[in-house]
């Protein structure tokens, strides 16, 4: 199991969920102001509408990513893929789920 340590993070309890259960994450708030997401997206084919810019940081499993106007490209855990703000993404798991912490900004 791989862990992260993040000082003075502040964890909203309630799940975020989307796409019918297919990505579930909780929103993690720091000392600095900053937010990050820590979640799991199941075996799905989604699109997601990003208004910050994201990295997303593969933690476990993996994904298939094609950025607006982009082509495929994998991507695994300790892997990160980084999308530009007001842009959307397709994203496909199959298989084990993708587990990923999101970093905004």
């Amino acid at each position: 199991m791989t862990t992260h340590t993040l000082d003075g993070a502040a964890v909203t309890t309630r799940a975020n969920v989307y796409f019918d259960g297919k990505c579930v994450s909780h929103t993690l708030r720091l000392a600095d102001g900053s937010s990050k997401s820590v979640g799991v997206i199941l075996p799905s084919a989604l699109v997601f509408s990003t208004g910050a810019p994201e990295a997303m940081e593969g933690v476990a499993g993996s994904c298939r990513v094609r950025l607006q106007g982009g082509e495929w490209k994998t991507h695994g855990a300790g892997e990160t893929f980084h999308i530009p703000a007001n842009s959307s993404f397709d994203i496909e798991v199959s298989g084990e789920p993708y587990h990923y912490i999101c970093h905004y900004g």
